[in-house]
């Protein structure tokens, strides 16, 4: 193990936007089980909110979180502003596990984290569509 190994990036390395716009340090995460999906309002696998919710509601005391990063990439499936996102979600599916700001997880502007998750050996793949999981 190397003298750098606590400055190796991984990813809870990063900071996001929540949908409130609030800054998110996902070191606070450190320690926890963390499924990080990228979700859309308007794809045929919207329904996977509702048990993303369930894993959220019967594992969150133990350690675990789902952490869902809205975004735009796939057919334009998740074209709302952050606040319809949000609503959509509540109303619909009583989501209440974190939701970050909407962000790009393939292309030019893929977001740091997703370019880390889709690259890093332990994570790698790409994107493919809407509701891809990484488990870290």
């Amino acid at each position: 193990m190397s003298a750098d190994h606590h400055n190796e990036k991984n990813a809870l390395s990063f900071k996001m936007k929540s949908i409130q716009d609030k800054d998110v340090d996902l070191k606070n995460y450190k320690g926890k089980v963390v499924l990080m999906v990228n979700v859309a309002s308007k794809c045929g696998y919207t329904p996977q909110y509702d048990g993303l919710q369930k894993l959220h509601s019967q594992f969150k005391d133990d350690g675990f979180s789902v952490i869902g990063f809205p975004c735009n990439n796939f057919g334009a499936q998740e074209p709302g502003t952050h606040t319809e996102i949000l609503s959509f979600c509540k109303e619909n599916y009583g989501v209440t596990f974190p939701m970050m700001g909407k962000i790009d997880v393939k292309g030019e502007k893929q977001s740091p984290l997703y370019k880390y998750l889709t690259t890093h050996p332990d994570h790698g793949g790409d994107v493919r569509w809407n509701f891809e999981k990484f488990l870290v």
